[in-house]
């Protein structure tokens, strides 16, 4: 059997991967044309699928995407063809789970706002802007301004959309906390000890309206895209907060910059957006109650062995014909 690669790799990951593939034949393609060619007898395939490779393929079985993602990578050739598909999932869910916790910490003890006041040197606790010394010392019977201003984390609802590897991670890590979850997904039914009941996406309107935070952890798909709109904030609770590290395009950037300016929710969290990089004049860096960071929820420096991993016990696999453990369907985009 052959295994084609394009683009190729450098000399240290060939290597493993040859090491993985034992007895497979791997062609580390340096051009598209040689990709091609090779590609007409080939039965395995890593790297960037096109349609120019896959018309050239007439024995091909497995091709390994080199992303999580897969909006970008299927075309229709490609879902029709009888291959199977596998991604690089699962790389970054507890990075991106702690990016998640993060947001919720920053704005349960309104960290955001702390860390704007320090630039300007100024004491001001959220809550009573116009004391000068603060003491938590209020009596028992009583919630200052200033402690009523704070979340505790324990008494909050945290809603996950989209309970998959991610979002499986966040539950996991929000249950430390002692937060209430719920969990949402089309697929996975049960975080076992953490969620006994994982609900359908059918009930989304329900999880918004219980939930202080709603974290989207889902991938983008034709039923996720511009998921978030008007009317999903205005079933959430005014007191709550959004948080996306899933997809851009799953939230409508008008819909939620209008809910924010005309307070449907406290504040949001975003990590991605519908257009990126975020225009340098849009009116979401200029909010308060707004926190933004790159498309950096998965950076770590354990990212580029764990794909290594993946792609060579999915070679492993295939050279003793098993499934990938990554397996996507390729109709539903994951």
């Amino acid at each position: 059997m052959k295994l084609v690669i394009h683009p190729p790799l450098d000399d240290d990951r060939l290597h493993a991967v040859k090491h993985a593939a034992d007895s497979l034949h791997v062609v580390n393609a340096r051009t598209q044309q040689e990709a091609i060619e090779a590609i007409a007898d080939a039965e395995g395939f890593f790297g960037k699928m096109t349609p120019e490779l896959l018309a050239a393929a007439r024995q091909l079985r497995w091709v390994q995407s080199p992303t999580a993602s897969l909006e970008h990578y299927l075309f229709p050739a490609l879902i029709e063809h009888p291959c199977q598909l596998s991604n690089m999932r699962g790389l970054f869910s507890d990075v991106i789970a702690d990016h998640v916790m993060g947001f919720v910490l920053c704005f349960a003890r309104n960290l955001h706002t702390y860390l704007r006041r320090q630039q300007q040197s100024r004491w001001a606790p959220v809550g009573n802007e116009s004391l000068t010394e603060f003491s938590n010392d209020a009596g028992p019977a009583s919630v200052s301004p200033v402690d009523a201003s704070h979340l505790h984390l324990a008494d909050t609802t945290l809603g996950v959309v989209g309970v998959g590897h991610i979002g499986r991670e966040v539950c996991v890590r929000a249950a430390a906390f002692g937060m209430t979850i719920i969990g949402l997904d089309p697929v996975c039914r049960s975080v076992p000890g953490i969620v006994e009941d994982v609900w359908d996406v059918g009930q989304l309107p329900d999880l918004l309206a219980r939930s202080d935070f709603v974290v989207i952890a889902a991938p983008h798909t034709p039923q996720t895209e511009k998921l978030f709109r008007t009317a999903q904030f205005e079933q959430m609770k005014q007191s709550a907060y959004l948080i996306n590290i899933g997809r851009g395009v799953i939230v409508d950037l008008q819909d939620l910059t209008d809910a924010l300016e005309r307070r449907l929710i406290a504040g949001a969290a975003l990590d991605v957006f519908e257009t990126e990089p975020l225009p340098p004049d849009h009116p979401l860096w200029r909010m308060e109650n707004v926190i933004i960071t790159p498309h950096i929820a998965a950076a770590s420096p354990r990212v580029s062995e764990r794909h290594l991993a993946t792609l060579l016990e999915n070679v492993r696999r295939f050279a003793a014909g098993l499934e990938p453990t990554t397996l996507v369907d390729k109709r539903r985009w994951f």
